[in-house]
């Protein structure tokens, strides 16, 4: 039955990568022609749209503000995330499955809706600057709409429940009694976090951490929408470029430099961990 259903899943897989392969290609094709205006692109190989990125200091900012924000938000999704993840992973099993379905069905809620959600808290007039300014803790509002804290934070809510799911499931995998057996010889609670259940859930947090800045560099409608057309990423720039000045060669390359950029962090990162994890096996 196993090998069956195996078989009716290659069709669809197949399908699915050459379609994916099939639009990567195409915008790395016409990444190599100059645009003409109207959707129009030359004949002629060239180079000129990347020359033109790295030799223009504003495209150089968004590439940094795209990674600077991509980084913050994977840092905070992390930050939050993971003590959520170790409290349902330590619950009692009905308490941690009613958990995880909330989390499941929140993250599939459309990014639409999300975003709108945070826009509504966060505005001048906000629950959140309503309790902050009403408690004496500010003397007036303060908004994260428009700049790069908006987008930091609709990355992060974005991004925490694919975070907390792939964390839990790293914690779950840690038993029990270990932190028992640190606690009968002596250790609190943050000496059990620092020498059991971090060094343990590392390989997982690693993995989460790439596939959470993975989808904060490719996330438009967060920076879009929370950005309020002050804040350039990537994404945000490529939707300008291709729908509002119908440049398809110029989208192209910035998709080309956005997909090669996640590629090299990615492979940079795991090399500098698996150096890591090489020279601590040498010391102990």
């Amino acid at each position: 039955m196993k090998a069956r259903w195996d078989i009716i899943l290659i069709p669809s897989l197949i399908i699915s990568f050459v379609l994916m392969i099939t639009s990567q290609l195409i915008f790395l094709k016409s990444s190599l022609f100059k645009d003409l205006g109207l959707g129009r692109t030359g004949d002629e190989v060239v180079l000129t749209n990347y020359i033109r990125f790295f030799t223009d200091d504003f495209y150089i900012h968004v590439l940094w503000l795209t990674v600077q924000v991509s980084f913050m938000a994977m840092l905070f999704t992390l930050i939050f995330g993971f003590p959520v993840a170790y409290m349902i992973a330590r619950l009692r099993s009905r308490w941690a499955m009613v958990l995880l379905a909330g989390i499941v069905i929140s993250t599939f809620v459309t990014i639409v809706i999300k975003v709108f959600g945070i826009y509504i808290m966060f505005s001048s007039s906000g629950i959140i600057n309503k309790v902050l300014v009403g408690s004496g803790l500010l003397d007036k509002p303060f908004t994260v709409i428009g700049n790069n804290a908006g987008v930091v934070v609709g990355l992060m809510h974005f991004t925490l429940g694919f975070g907390v799911l792939v964390l839990y499931s790293v914690v779950q995998t840690i038993p029990r009694s270990l932190e028992e057996a640190a606690q009968i010889h002596g250790s609190n609670r943050w000496r059990v976090w620092r020498r059991v259940i971090i060094p343990l859930s590392l390989p997982g947090v690693t993995v989460s951490a790439l596939m959470i800045f993975n989808m904060c560099m490719g996330a438009f409608t967060s920076a879009a929408l929370l950005g309020g057309g002050r804040v350039f990423t990537l994404p945000v720039l490529i939707q300008r470029i291709v729908i509002m000045e119908v440049k398809y060669s110029m989208g192209g390359t910035l998709a080309a430099i956005l997909l090669i950029s996640v590629l090299l962090i990615n492979l940079l990162s795991i090399f500098l961990i698996t150096r890591m994890r090489k020279q601590r096996l040498v010391i102990t």
